[in-house]
């Protein structure tokens, strides 16, 4: 099958795929702590999903596959899904015999107000898709007419058998000609720093767009460490040039890469932050604008990035647009409650894009 490619040219119709975990969210109402809540507020999410959410909000042909149980919270799960145009034809509804402990992940957030930033607490060992043999899966069925493929670092820290299914994916859809993105999302909670470089050392020859880029190795190279920790200066919230020289040391070990990208984050306050992003695109470092805004809800604000740019790199913007447009997508995220970005007006991220903001770090 011949696969267009969206990232040297406009391309639309394509079909995306992604792989994950989707969680149960609890909320306590009103900003408050969970020791004083009464009640939670329920939704869904995680990294994939989010992005497969949003880009069926935009119109993408999205599916997302994972496994979740066979009983009525992994069934809602898979109904949210649904009913904003995301496919779920692969899911896997696992039995008791395939997943014996048979749960949905959950997640518990705090959501943060003011100089109190927001918290969240994990409840997902032993869910039904760390448990599951993804051996048995048709790997070549399930890639079969897809043009773009997106992964995470959070589902390889799930599992081995998750962490060797991904691999495989990646392999076999570099082999299959499909554009692959990837985050590198490292989470404390689910593995060591060092366990996380090792995988993403493995991950890195067969992306083509790479999200997350933090001032730290994201490959395996003791002659690195013996010449001193290149990056050790570059802050989190790096100068253009400090980005640059990040970009060009990726590109140098990994000419495979297309395209790089992260958004940086200047909190003011728990309720007020700014975000702009750094973009390596065709030889060159691109810098959006930086937006300024409330936030109501802060969580998926990446993924709401990477879902953008992998909108705007598919319908064959200009690379300003492109990062500008990802950005923007992620500033109306941190305006609607849930993980996702579920806005299905194009123009009304365009026009967010295209306005004029002061700049405030």
């Amino acid at each position: 099958m011949e696969h267009s490619n969206p990232l040297t040219k406009a391309s639309v119709g394509q079909k995306f795929l992604t792989f994950g975990e989707i969680m149960l969210r609890l909320t306590p109402p009103n900003y408050d702590k969970i020791r004083m809540a009464n009640s939670f507020e329920i939704s869904y999410g995680g990294s994939e999903a989010n992005i497969a959410l949003a880009l069926a909000n935009l119109g993408v042909d999205s599916t997302f596959f994972s496994v979740v149980p066979s009983n009525s919270l992994g069934k809602s799960a898979v109904r949210m899904l649904r009913s904003n145009d995301v496919h779920c034809t692969p899911m896997i509804l696992s039995s008791h015999a395939e997943t014996p402990t048979h749960r949905l992940g959950t997640y518990y957030l705090e959501t943060g107000y003011g100089i109190r930033p927001s918290k969240v607490t994990y409840d997902r060992k032993h869910s039904a898709i760390t448990e599951y043999d993804f051996s048995k899966v048709d790997l070549e069925g399930l890639l079969d007419g897809f043009d773009w493929l997106h992964l995470s670092g959070i589902t390889p820290a799930l599992s081995k058998s998750c962490a060797d299914f991904m691999l495989a994916m990646l392999k076999r859809a570099k082999e299959k000609g499909m554009t692959v993105s990837f985050d590198g999302n490292f989470r404390s909670k689910l593995w060591t720093w060092e366990e996380a470089r090792d995988y993403c050392t493995q991950c890195l020859p067969y992306v083509d767009v790479l999200f997350g880029i933090e001032p730290y190795h994201l490959w395996k190279d003791e002659d690195d460490h013996a010449k001193g920790d290149w990056k050790d200066d570059i802050p989190f919230q790096p100068s253009y040039e400090q980005q640059d020289e990040v970009f060009q040391r990726f590109i140098e070990r990994y000419p495979n890469l297309k395209c790089l990208a992260r958004h940086v984050r200047y909190a003011h306050s728990g309720s007020e932050n700014s975000l702009m992003a750094y973009m390596w695109y065709q030889g060159h470092t691109f810098e959006s604008k930086l937006f300024t805004f409330n936030i109501l809800d802060r969580v998926g604000g990446g993924d709401a990035f990477a879902s953008g740019l992998i909108y705007a790199m598919m319908n064959g913007y200009k690379p300003m647009d492109m990062v500008n447009f990802a950005v923007a997508s992620s500033v109306i995220k941190h305006t609607i409650h849930g993980d996702a970005n579920i806005t299905d007006d194009v123009e009304s991220i365009r026009s967010l894009m295209n306005m004029n903001y002061d700049i405030k770090r």
